[in-house]
């Protein structure tokens, strides 16, 4: 038999004792619980021994809702092979969105690894599997479409890399030895963009929520929070908790309310974790209804453990401004360690391509990588039409392609509607509002996303058009940052803690931030667009290399 076996049973005892297939009785299976009321429930799980398994469900009160059962099974099932389809089954339930998974996080420990044929059940073997669910109207959307969704990215259930688990662990013992210790306790996490910090932080998060159920553990019953001050990161983590039963809402929140909250109560947090925090305030915002100096300071205060996700290089205003310096003075007050993540998990890019990229946002333009990179493409475009239509007609292939831009162009919060580049790109800046991120909307290849869009997610390909504020000096080699045609005037805001010569160079600095951010998105691939025509010149030639003639 070379066939999947597939089979749909009311969940009971009688049925059960009838379970008599060979590769469901005797092999690994996965198989899923669930049932079919307003609001679906469903349980994900697999075995070597599926009499017995299920039979310990039926005993188990958290079970009693559950009331159908899928077995899957395969005469060439070995146990990596049923370990890996259950870990994508959670990953893609949750990213369907449709029922709520009575699942904890065990799963989310095992790290990524190979084994024989995983390809073929990675892939091949569970497409077959996830159509077979949407002929039964178990899941709806495709895997196609669900893997460009950003709350299958950010699943608490995607496979860790051994240093992502590594460090999980790190912090997991630092957050059992501290919560009973007197006084305040951080662990920052610093690490580039794509370093994998945001799914490292959705699974802690989970984790440590599961714990807090757990009557055996060091965290039960603690009061943990994740906070983020990045509005289209807050609505994904709201959207995965949406499927997961001990995420709520209500310990999702961003930091001024946080703050402000824990302030009125005078009740202080066991656990809070910070994504973004390099777009944490180091100045008081009264427009934000912030009234203190330094919004990590406050939430300290306000935590027994807190956990950074911080990337100084990421600083995207003024207000935020932070550097290493800082980040350690505000820090040596408390108890607190440093961990950091050093492997790119988002670019399939290979070294010497992120080294041009770093080169590029360390102003330096350098020739092309002498070696194509078999799975990145890394391109520079003369025209804006043919720029443009490059990524349409990527995002026709793999989807979710977008084109982004430095914040060149005017760009108001008024609903009104303001181009990009009108003599060349000639788009809308993103406008779309929904209950998706702006680009999981399909409305947003017709429009230009902002850095405040797209920092922390994903794009298949993104397409960056560097504007007027990006020329280059042929005598210097190298970028010239003008932050006068700069138009996030917001972000410039200068700060009277800062002399005038750093407050300029802050601003240079956010440019430079703001680009490699924005370079750092695609998975596949990068196109670039150069507004300027010194440094479209220049970039032509390296990708020719002209250099070498």
């Amino acid at each position: 038999m070379n066939e999947l076996v597939f089979e749909k049973k009311e969940l009971n005892h009688e049925s059960i004792n009838k379970i008599k297939t060979l590769h469901l009785n005797n092999y690994p299976i996965v198989y899923i619980l669930y049932n079919d009321k307003k609001r679906p429930s469903a349980y994900i799980g697999q075995t070597v021994q599926v009499t017995r398994r299920l039979k310990n469900h039926l005993e188990d009160t958290r079970r009693k809702k559950l009331n159908r059962t899928i077995l899957i099974g395969h005469e060439k099932f070995n146990q990596s092979a049923s370990y890996n389809i259950e870990s994508n089954l959670i990953n893609y339930f949750i990213a369907d969105n449709h029922y709520q998974l009575q699942n904890i996080s065990q799963t989310s420990s095992r790290e990524m690894h190979n084994y024989y044929q995983k390809p073929f059940y990675n892939e091949e073997l569970f497409e077959s599997i996830w159509e077979n669910l949407r002929k039964e109207n178990i899941v709806r959307d495709t895997l196609e479409n669900l893997r460009n969704k950003d709350i299958y990215k950010l699943s608490p259930y995607k496979e860790l890399s051994i240093q992502q688990l590594e460090i999980k662990d790190e912090i997991l013992d630092f957050c059992k030895k501290h919560i009973q210790k007197p006084g305040n306790h951080v662990i920052s996490i610093e690490g580039d963009a794509g370093t994998g910090k945001s799914v490292l932080l959705s699974s802690l998060f989970n984790t440590i929520q599961d714990l807090a159920k757990d009557d055996s553990s060091s965290l039960h019953h603690t009061d943990n929070y994740l906070l983020v001050n990045h509005g289209e990161m807050l609505k994904t983590y709201k959207s995965i908790a949406n499927s997961l039963p001990n995420l709520k809402k209500k310990n999702l929140m961003k930091p001024t309310p946080f703050i402000n909250g824990k302030t009125k109560t005078g009740v202080i947090a066991d656990i809070v974790l910070i994504d973004e925090a390099h777009l944490l305030l180091t100045k008081e915002d009264s427009y934000n209804n912030f009234r203190y100096q330094n919004q990590l300071d406050e939430i300290i205060k306000r935590s027994k453990i807190t956990i950074v996700i911080f990337d100084p290089k990421q600083v995207l205003k003024i207000k935020s401004y932070w550097d290493h310096r800082l980040l350690e003075e505000i820090t040596r007050q408390y108890s607190a360690k440093t961990v950091r993540l050093t492997d790119q998990m988002r670019m399939n890019a290979n070294l010497e391509t992120i080294k041009w990229i770093d080169h590029f946002v360390a102003k330096r333009v350098l020739p092309f990588p002498a070696e194509k990179d078999p799975s990145f493409q890394l391109k520079i475009f003369e025209d804006a039409v043919t720029f443009k239509a490059a990524i349409e007609n990527k995002n026709d292939e793999v989807g979710l392609s977008r084109i982004v831009s430095t914040f060149d162009y005017l760009h108001k919060k008024d609903k009104q509607t303001y181009i990009v580049d009108e003599e060349g790109i000639n788009m809308p800046w993103n406008s779309t509002h929904s209950n998706l991120t702006w680009a999981e909307n399909p409305g947003s290849i017709k429009e230009v996303g902002s850095i405040y869009t797209v920092q922390g997610f994903d794009l298949n390909y993104v397409g960056v058009v560097l504007g007027p504020c990006v020329s280059y000096d042929e005598e210097k080699e190298e970028l010239v940052i003008d932050p006068s045609k700069y138009k996030d005037t917001g972000a410039f805001i200068s700060r009277t803690d800062l002399s005038p010569e750093k407050n300029q160079q802050v601003k240079k600095d956010i440019i430079l931030n703001s680009i490699n951010v924005l370079m750092k998105r695609g998975i596949h691939g990068l196109y670039i667009y150069a507004t300027d025509l010194k440094l479209r010149a220049k970039l032509i030639e390296m990708e020719r290399g002209k250099n070498n003639e």
